[in-house]
């Protein structure tokens, strides 16, 4: 039985979850969480600490977290951006945000809980620059990312035994980033944007910092890049 610590990452099949895949294996045992199996299968490819924990997280229950009796480090890094003005975003895309952006991280992490206790573990949770700045058209996306800041700061406080941190990341260049310029009908302009590595390099200073030191929020901007 390995004595490494362990990290369950979601997201991990591709962009900022994969890299924090690849920034943490040098470390940690992997659990890797997605819906994508042969994504996830090439991501634990590349990282051999990987193991792939294929899961719907919208419908995530206590069988799927199963065995796991001790977890170092939990990183949400799944969630959707859809944008759109208020008046032309029905219920169901609020709702479907919500669920994806904050519910399906807030049921992972109470099921989780025993888990991060057990090994006086650390969550981190990757927001957005919009989970600082609602502009137009986020508004969607903004108010999950705020509810998401929420809820890592209620949790600080809740569970002082844990470490509990929030990266608020500018533009990546993902396949998310594309889809968004797409809603947006903008150039894709990958120099402008953060490198998904960056921002696991954040991560990891995070979660590899000295015991005393908790570092609750990190923001990271890509230089001379737009702030969302």
């Amino acid at each position: 039985m390995s004595e490494r610590p362990t990290a369950l990452i979601t997201g991990a099949s591709r962009g900022v979850g994969a890299a924090v895949a690849r920034a943490l294996a040098p470390t940690h045992d992997l659990l890797l969480g997605g819906r994508d199996r042969e994504a996830l299968a090439k991501t634990c490819a590349e990282v051999p600490a990987g193991r792939s924990w294929p899961v719907e997280l919208t419908a995530v229950t206590e069988a799927d977290v199963a065995g796991i009796d001790r977890l170092d480090v939990l990183v949400h890094s799944a969630g959707v951006a859809p944008l759109g003005r208020i008046g032309e975003t029905p219920a169901e895309v609020w709702r479907r945000t919500m669920e994806i952006n904050v519910i399906a991280v807030a049921e992972l992490t109470r099921l989780l809980l025993p888990a991060l206790r057990a090994a006086g573990g650390q969550v981190v949770l990757i927001n957005s620059g919009a989970g600082q700045r609602a502009n137009v058209g986020w508004g969607t996306y903004a108010a999950s990312k705020f509810a998401l800041r929420a809820f890592a700061d209620a949790l600080r406080l809740e569970e002082p035994g844990l470490r509990v941190t929030t990266v608020y990341p500018g533009r990546v260049d993902t396949d998310m980033q594309r889809g968004v310029r797409d809603q947006e009908k903008g150039p894709y302009e990958p120099e402008k944007y953060l490198n998904p590595d960056s921002v696991a390099r954040a991560v990891l200073t995070a979660v590899t910092a000295t015991p005393d030191a908790h570092l609750t929020e990190i923001t990271v901007r890509p230089s001379g890049g737009p702030v969302n």
